[in-house]
């Protein structure tokens, strides 16, 4: 019989000199590990990754779902349909133990070419907030690594600063050479957000993620239909509990793009749901990791590979934590990798 547990794990971010003040300094992962009492030497790892006000699990009754998840009397399939709907890093964490699990509690939850070590998954630079000086060197140092995408997030500092790091780049990097996504993270006004994506435009911007915040279902449609700069959207879909949530939102605002988040979504099915929707609506996609550990990196980049979407897609190793889980998972000339020689380390379930 196949039995639960749980083990809560605080990350550290690294924080180098020039990030915003409002950087996150910790996050809380939760790891649920399944095993069976006739083999418990094979446990399944699910990372239940939060992050704190953009995760929408009630943090006030978290650790007491845990708890019932792993030793209520309802079964995972409960669990794993309506019973954590309100849940979804969980869901996701249930579902990525149970798949390790069942493929013998080795981390190899979808076995490919890029488990195999053959293949890789292109990539995007990412280029953290935070003061003039410090994006232009993170943004020089992706450059100059061979990233040929990079995105910014854009919003915390003045926007005309933002315009004068798009401008360095541009005078520079071409938009065949380089391609720019953007994250607002909803950080335009309506009123004023148009008038921001058509200075965007000036330089062949190839999309910005929820430039408003998200729940505003008509201010964020008109913006699909009059925009410029093709709009992604991320925080939007973060609460969509059903299919039929899911297609009332891709109606009414007709987005370009969606980033899909398993983790924040509730898990690699309900993401797929996601995906499907978009895909009969004529609507792109990609998937970017959401801070997750290396546990539920690892998940999220395998499950990515066999989708096979050739655009570069939001992921990476974990780098911006100092007690991350050293995992098999690297980054050689932009894509990402799985090297099996590099070993896990789970001594942390074992203390």
């Amino acid at each position: 019989m196949i039995r639960f547990s749980y083990k809560k794990h605080v990350f550290n971010f690294k924080r180098p000199a020039g990030t915003s003040h409002g950087v996150l300094q910790h996050k809380t992962s939760y790891y649920l590990i399944a095993r069976d009492s006739e083999n418990p030497d094979i446990k399944g790892i699910g990372e239940c990754s939060t992050i704190k006000g953009l995760s929408p699990d009630p943090w006030d009754a978290y650790e007491k779902t845990l708890e019932a998840v792993c030793h209520g009397p309802e079964p995972p399939e409960y669990w794993l349909q309506a019973g954590l709907d309100d849940f979804p890093s969980i869901r996701f964490g249930l579902e990525t133990a149970l798949l390790d699990w069942q493929k013998g509690g080795q981390r190899l939850l979808f076995p490919s070419a890029f488990t195999a070590g053959k293949e890789g998954i292109p990539i995007n630079g990412l280029i953290w907030m935070g003061e003039l000086d410090f994006m232009k060197k993170q943004i020089r140092e992706k450059i100059e690594a061979g990233f040929d995408c990079i995105k910014l997030k854009i919003g915390a500092i003045n926007f005309e600063k933002e315009l004068e790091l798009l401008r360095m780049i541009r005078s520079e990097f071409d938009g065949e050479t380089l391609e720019l996504r953007v994250d607002a993270n909803g950080a335009f006004a309506p009123e004023e957000a148009l008038e921001k994506l058509n200075r965007l435009s000036e330089f062949g911007i190839h999309s910005i993620e929820q430039p408003i915040r998200q729940g505003q279902w008509e201010a964020m449609a008109k913006l699909c239909e009059k925009s410029p700069v093709p709009i992604a959207l991320d925080e939007e879909l973060i609460g969509l509990k059903t299919n039929e949530d899911i297609q009332k939102m891709m109606i009414s605002i007709r987005p370009q793009y969606l980033v899909l988040k398993p983790s924040l979504l509730g898990g690699f099915s309900k993401s797929r749901a996601v995906m499907e929707e978009a895909e009969q609506a004529g609507t792109g996609w990609w998937v970017t990791s959401a801070l997750e550990g290396n546990i539920g990196l690892n998940a999220i980049a395998q499950w990515t590979f066999l989708l096979e979407n050739p655009m570069p897609q939001g992921l990476g190793t974990g780098q911006l934590f100092t007690n991350n889980i050293p995992s098999p998972l690297y980054i050689d000339k932009v894509q990402l990798f799985f090297n099996e020689e590099n070993k896990w380390d789970l001594s942390f379930f074992d203390e």
